[in-house]
């Protein structure tokens, strides 16, 4: 389908089915961490799943190529971004299976209902406030700074709109594991898995993929470490198998240290 592409916009192939998706590098895109918790999500077969804070769509229509998703939903407050994602949606004909809502975290149960999804996803900003160096663009800003919601915010978004036994995914930080396990068990979600992600094999883990259950018992398994560079330039076979390198044009994130997203 064709699709008109407003000023310093692109089309980034996916590397899944074909699909591509609009980005702005003057905005926000996406970065690594999306597509790790892409990989790392499970969904079954007609499981209804949300993703909080969505962005340009990525981990909806990443998860739609991967799974058996009878529906996905992308939540995004940021109406620009959403706009961007909806087209995304529509260049790729999914708009039968993906719907893109501009609309606030922090009212995920209001616009959708209590126990209206399966599975929940997001990938939240990292930052606490005003930690770390703020970008003047508020797009990025937004993205990566706790502005408009915080992390309590996602979790108990996430608690209230999925089923009993449902389960959420989050990618974060590793410093902010503490708060992270915190909010998820003040809100009845139990971590059950749990993954580090280092940038070499002999530096600090940057990223951890969490996944909580709903009403679960208490009992969480640490899987082995997720490595992503084997040398300068050179991801290792499992970050390989994960991008799908053979039809995945990885220039796109050439340079990009893992977990940091896009400037």
């Amino acid at each position: 389908m064709k699709i008109e592409l407003l000023e310093n916009e692109r089309l980034d192939d996916l590397g899944r089915k074909n699909y591509k998706i609009i980005q702005n590098p003057d905005g926000f895109c996406f970065g690594m961490d999306a597509v790790l918790l892409s990989g790392y999500a499970k969904v079954k077969k007609g499981q209804r799943v949300l993703d909080l804070g969505t962005g340009t769509g990525i981990i909806p229509i990443l998860l739609e190529a991967k799974t058996e998703a009878s529906h996905l939903t992308g939540l995004e407050i940021q109406e620009k971004s959403a706009d961007m994602a909806r087209r995304s949606v529509r260049y790729n004909d999914l708009e039968d299976k993906i719907s893109i809502v501009t609309g606030d975290i922090k009212e995920a149960g209001s616009l959708f209902g209590a126990a209206s999804f399966d599975v929940v996803t997001s990938n939240p900003p990292y930052m606490i406030g005003g930690h770390g160096l703020q970008n003047p663009s508020m797009p990025k800003t937004i993205a990566r700074h706790e502005v408009l919601c915080n992390l309590e915010d996602v979790v108990r978004a996430a608690s209230t709109v999925l089923v009993p036994g449902g389960y959420f995914y989050m990618v974060h930080r590793p410093f902010r594991l503490a708060e992270i396990i915190t909010a998820m068990t003040k809100y009845q979600l139990e971590p059950k898995r749990m993954r580090f992600v280092y940038p070499y094999v002999d530096k600090e883990p940057n990223m951890v993929l969490i996944e909580a259950k709903k009403g679960a018992n208490s009992r969480v398994t640490v899987e082995k470490p997720l490595i992503v560079y084997k040398a300068v330039g050179e991801y290792t076979d499992e970050i390989y198998d994960i991008y799908k390198p053979e039809v995945y044009d990885k220039r796109n994130h050439d340079g990009q240290e893992s977990g940091e997203k896009q400037k």
